[in-house]
């Protein structure tokens, strides 16, 4: 009897330790489109997460423990989203810094509300994220309707008798962001003289060239991503239309320029202040290059939105879904992207949008 109680003691003893051992680590995860047409978006997600991940464990973890990152692949999918969302449940995450398309973000945001665990998304734009979502949905990018506002004045300011036509591609972002720039081009007095949908993935926009053609467009307004952005402006310029492109924010990767080459030359877009010309974050913009990765576009919010929940989990002393909202509705955290603090809603107290354009291959500020 005493051999067998011994037994029994030694296996309570290492079921203990297993547990522990358990506990000594934190689940985190990021997930956004890792295939599909989206797919170098989230491939910009995932290396900026991996690298807040390595950098947090290399100082000590977070409350003494170490993260482990788990990724997800929605593929810009709302179904394939809540399905990510439901394996994230089930493996223990206790925050989520995603997805990338609203589309995918907003039907996820439920499922995190339900299980407690704390979104913080680094690209999700439409205002129904903050607006309709629970205490725990935050974001470090900007709204739609503060990007609309910007494209609608530069339109209207910069183009002023232009015929416009507005584009978008019928999902949740792109739609939402061409009809905020429109609200602030007919509040400003401007009219559009095309509004059209467009599907995304589709290879040929002859149709749609054609009647902006037959319109005398002189600016294209796309609220949708760089694929068809690109393939847009390509095929105009084959059948001579020399509108001037202008869009948003999903035109912040390499991959536009490999789709336009120099036919992108001029196009113009609106996006957050770029991380990478913050001073503060040199040394880290410093060590993905050195690592082959240019942190464009969403890797550095990514890298802040990780930074921010880290820094909240410090504060509250705990990984648990009030004391860690509870600290990030009050603090206010050093990031990539700079100082930043939620308000109310859950969206970043940080600079709105600026204008950029594609010039040889890159993109930078309007002069």
């Amino acid at each position: 009897m005493r051999g067998l109680t011994v037994t029994l003691l030694a296996i309570v003893t290492a079921l203990a330790l297993g547990a522990s051992t358990a506990q000594a680590e934190i689940v985190i995860a990021t997930a956004g489109p890792l295939t599909g047409q989206y797919a170098s978006f989230g491939e910009q997600m995932k290396a900026g997460a991996e690298m807040a991940v390595q950098d947090l464990n290399a100082a000590g973890g977070v409350l003494g423990q170490q993260l482990r990152l788990e990724l997800g692949d929605d593929a810009c999918d709302p179904k394939q989203a809540v399905a990510v969302a439901n394996q994230m449940v089930n493996k223990g995450v206790v925050f989520m810094a995603g997805h990338f398309c609203s589309g995918s973000s907003i039907p996820a945001s439920a499922v995190y509300d339900e299980e407690g665990i704390v979104q913080i998304s680094p690209a999700s734009t439409n205002p129904k994220l903050t607006d309709e979502g629970g205490p725990g949905v935050y974001r470090v990018c900007g709204r739609d309707d503060q990007q609309g506002i910007v494209a609608g004045n530069y339109i209207v300011d910069n183009y002023p008798d232009a015929k416009i036509a507005i584009l978008h591609d019928k999902t949740a972002y792109g739609k939402g962001l061409a009809d905020e720039t429109l609200k602030q081009l007919n509040k400003r007095g401007a009219q559009e003289a095309m509004y059209e949908a467009y599907t995304a993935g589709e290879k040929d926009y002859a149709a749609l060239v054609s009647k902006m053609k037959a319109n005398g467009i002189d600016v294209i307004y796309i609220g949708g991503y760089h694929t068809e952005a690109g393939l847009i402006v390509r095929q105009a310029r084959d059948r001579g239309l020399e509108a001037q492109l202008i869009s948003g924010d999903a035109l912040v990767t390499q991959e536009y320029w490999q789709i336009t080459g120099s036919i992108g030359e001029g196009t113009l877009m609106t996006f957050s202040p770029d991380p990478r010309k913050n001073p503060d974050a040199a040394p880290i913009v410093k060590r993905f290059r050195d690592a082959g990765i240019e942190p464009e576009g969403y890797v550095l919010y990514t890298y802040g939105a990780i930074q921010a929940w880290a820094q909240a989990a410090e504060k509250a002393a705990s990984t648990d879904f009030d004391p860690i909202v509870e600290a990030l509705n009050t603090g206010q955290f050093s990031t990539v992207l700079g100082g930043i603090g939620f308000d109310a809603k859950g969206d970043v107290t940080a600079p709105g949008y600026v204008f950029y354009v594609w010039s040889n291959g890159s993109y930078d500020y309007v002069k």
